[in-house]
């Protein structure tokens, strides 16, 4: 796609989707390392600089954005409109999302945002992208995970948001980033787990309204964590053949795994329109079709990231069925 395409694209985007407001997408996507290029005291964020090994320059600062405008320009193309709601993983500040949502040819969208500020050492964080004006944000906030009190380096929190999606309809989301799978596999499993009691807390807080859980689970389908989850959550994952054709939405030493999910609550099922989708155009894959990444190792590839997104569609609720509370 052609940078005067992308110009038109976004020009057209805002016409798309007129008539269409019973689908609402909701997607989410791991963006690999979305750094800013100066340094937080606070965080160990050495090697996204200027003058580090990976030689991380407001030039591909930019052009990373660029990157994931035309991603969701795209999924807004095929979609027939922006998606609603983007979950965001390994964000680093509100000054990314700042410049993502009013600096790059995203502004045309007219998201806004809320994000978590972890714990996190490295400093990377979740976020909600949301359109107001389909999302009427009702409040959030972050839920913390009790890392330093099980002896576990601090992670990423969880963030609670409730929104209108139309008069007495409210949506509850939860954007995920579980702790990661390198290092100590028994420890970091045992972490991952320590995070899901949280969000199994959480969950059972909700229990009875429509609820979207979507985010990096760092574990495949096949995880005992999952049996912790479902039920009462219900996953939107793809199965059997359509799940081999998505193959998944993260490689590692070639081999292919969704570690990115999206559930549901019973009270919001019957209104999801189909399993969740893996996002893959051509030009965000490499010439194997994998994700093409950012980085490998301290090596700049110049893709989009290491993971691909994930997307369903919300329906309005039938007449005379109500919304959530």
């Amino acid at each position: 796609m052609s940078r005067l395409c992308l110009i038109l694209l976004f020009l057209l985007l805002p016409l798309l989707g007129k008539g269409q407001p019973a689908q609402r997408a909701c997607m989410f996507w791991n963006v690999e390392n979305l750094f800013d290029c100066r340094h937080d005291t606070l965080k160990h964020d050495q090697e996204f600089l200027p003058d580090a090994e990976r030689g991380w320059s407001p030039w591909r600062y930019w052009r990373k954005l660029d990157a994931l405008s035309r991603t969701l320009a795209a999924v807004a193309d095929a979609e027939g409109d922006w998606p609603m709601l983007v979950g965001l993983a390994e964000v680093e500040n509100d000054s990314v999302l700042r410049d993502l949502t009013r600096r790059s040819p995203l502004r045309q969208a007219g998201y806004r945002y809320v994000m978590t500020d972890s714990p996190d050492e490295r400093g990377v964080d979740v976020a909600l992208l949301y359109q107001p004006e389909r999302f009427r944000l009702t409040g959030w906030h972050a839920v913390g995970i009790p890392s330093r009190e099980n002896g576990f380096r601090p992670t990423r929190d969880l963030l609670y948001a409730t929104g209108e999606v139309a008069p007495g309809d409210t949506l509850h989301i939860l954007v995920v980033h579980l702790p990661s799978r390198a290092g100590n596999r028994r420890g970091s499993g045992l972490h991952r787990q320590l995070a899901v009691e949280r969000l199994r807390q959480t969950v059972d807080s909700l229990s009875g309204r429509p609820l979207l859980v979507m985010g990096d689970f760092n574990s495949e389908a096949g995880d005992r964590i999952f049996r912790r989850l479902c039920p009462p959550l219900v996953s939107l994952m793809p199965r059997g053949k359509a799940m081999r054709r998505a193959r998944g939405t993260y490689v590692y030493q070639g081999r292919w795994s969704f570690l990115d999910h999206m559930l549901c609550s019973p009270a919001l099922q019957a209104r999801m329109d189909a399993p969740a989708r893996v996002v893959a155009f051509p030009f965000m894959l490499d010439e194997k079709g994998r994700p093409a990444r950012t980085f490998l190792g301290p090596i700049y590839k110049g893709g989009y990231s290491d993971h691909l997104p994930v997307i369903c569609s919300i329906s309005s609720p039938s007449p005379g069925g109500g919304g959530g509370k």
